[in-house]
């Protein structure tokens, strides 16, 4: 099986950031040929050893926040793992694991309180961007993410693959190029 430093060392160094949200098929290709089982494994709650330290966490948040999101793209396993990644992120927290991590790896840590649809948890993810993380990017993301669930309750692209009917205010956001114009709105 493979460890945290495979994991790391691919989505860090091989991938990088410029990789992290391209959405490209390459990319989702290739965390599928290289990790769909540990995905499945943190999914089914197998690797929570893993949960030990800065660098077995951020490995486990990549797997179960990230990894799914492009391996699963467009399906209901893409959040699959959500709960698991919250749970992580909040352990990781309140043993300030996210703190010896440099940037911009450090956002992992946040990125599955962003990824909720709880509003609690979006109201943590905005202060902990703005508080522990120095690009501006990252902020303006969380607000948007934060915008939508204030607007909705709900992430609206998701609702396809959850099977979750649109309303009326979420399709004409989605049919209004949806998280994408939401952040151009935003930019001003």
């Amino acid at each position: 099986m493979t460890d945290p430093v495979a994991v790391l060392d691919f989505w860090l160094d091989e991938i990088g950031p410029e990789g992290w949200y391209s959405g490209t098929k390459e990319v989702d290709e290739a965390c599928a040929a290289g990790f769909a089982d540990l995905v499945t494994a943190a999914r089914e709650g197998n690797l929570e050893h893993w949960i030990d330290g800065p660098a077995g966490t951020l490995a486990y948040l990549i797997l179960t926040d990230q990894f799914p999101r492009n391996i699963h793209r467009g399906t209901a396993l893409a959040f699959a793992s959500d709960i698991r990644a919250r749970a992580a992120a909040r352990r990781a927290l309140d043993e300030g694991w996210d703190r010896q991590v440099p940037e911009p790896e450090r956002q992992f840590f946040y990125m599955p309180l962003e990824h909720s649809e709880d509003r609690a948890d979006q109201e943590l993810a905005v202060k902990l961007m703005e508080e522990r993380m120095t690009d501006p990017e990252m902020v303006l993301h969380a607000r948007a993410h934060q915008e939508m669930i204030r607007r909705y309750g709900r992430f609206p692209g998701r609702n396809a693959a959850l099977g979750r009917e649109n309303s009326p205010e979420e399709a004409e956001f989605l049919a209004a190029g949806g998280y994408p114009a939401l952040v151009q709105q935003m930019r001003g």
